[in-house]
């Protein structure tokens, strides 16, 4: 669902100076720094921990110190595992991603760290506010826009389904104004999904004007057109509009993947062309 975002690729760099006595902590972190990217880049996740928390001991003002940490701590996190020994990395992640924005406020990676880490673990409102914050520094990032969207998905649909599931309803079957009870579950969903689904639809739109070819965000908006379908209540011309648009977005979500499929198959190389022509 949600793109994983803890990526270390863009800091993987080396940060020993020459010149600087071999003492200065300054200089022993820069080396942990190093020790902690190998063991990370070899999949040692527990050893890279290790170099990344003496990093941030010798040298407790760098950024750098604490991003890597941070990233370290996330990796170790295996989202959907609610033990409680998991959740501690996720914390121990999500405090480090804040000490690098005491120190470097304007930080979208860690706010998108911190973003991620909530969506993990069910804080969906902290998730939101913390993708909206990395929008106002970077509102080119499409991946932020998309995961608005998400997380306004998930807002509609499970209060809609935990509703439905009450009711007994198929999964197919819509809320209907002929059926006394399910007419009022519309009425009551409707104004508490209205502001998500819209935000949402926005939200996604943005991300797919920024990636025109962002095959992920139109799937989310043809879900997210049949969860303002469901609450039109008693609306048929507007229901059928929206689960018409939905299909239209499967389409164009079936149409960039096949495309997708086909550049990726071109790009792998010609090999052989016979001539037809002997």
């Amino acid at each position: 669902m949600m793109p994983r975002l803890i990526l270390l690729s863009f800091i993987l760099a080396s940060f020993l100076s020459a010149g600087v006595a071999q003492d200065d902590p300054k200089v022993a972190a820069r080396a942990e720094l190093n020790a902690g990217v190998q063991a990370f880049r070899q999949a040692n996740y527990e050893e890279a921990v290790g170099h990344f928390e003496q990093a941030v001991a010798l040298d407790p003002q760098s950024v750098t110190a604490h991003l890597y940490l941070a990233t370290a701590y996330a990796q170790t996190f295996a989202p959907g595992v609610d033990t409680p020994e998991n959740v501690v990395w996720a914390t121990k992640a999500l405090n480090e991603y804040r000490e690098v924005l005491q120190l470097k406020p304007s930080d979208v990676t860690s706010l998108k760290g911190i973003a991620y880490l909530e969506y993990q673990l069910k804080n969906f409102d902290q998730a939101k506010e913390n993708y909206k914050k990395a929008v106002v520094l970077d509102p080119s990032d499409p991946e932020s826009f998309y995961s608005i969207g998400v997380i306004d998905w998930t807002a509609c649909y499970q209060p809609r389904m935990e509703e439905r599931a009450k009711l007994g309803m198929k999964p197919d079957e819509h809320l209907s104004a002929s059926n006394k009870e399910q007419k009022k579950v519309c009425e009551q969903l409707k104004p508490k999904n209205e502001p998500y689904i819209q935000e949402g639809i926005d939200s996604l739109n943005k991300a797919i004007q920024l990636r025109p070819d962002y095959d992920d965000a139109m799937a989310y908006m043809n879900l997210m057109y049949r969860e303002k379908a469901d609450v039109e209540c008693d609306d048929a011309a507007a229901r059928t509009d929206d689960l018409k648009t939905a299909d239209g977005w499967v389409d164009k979500t079936l149409a960039v993947k096949k495309a997708k499929a086909e550049k990726a198959a071109q790009n792998q190389g010609g090999g052989i062309t016979m001539d037809q022509s002997k």
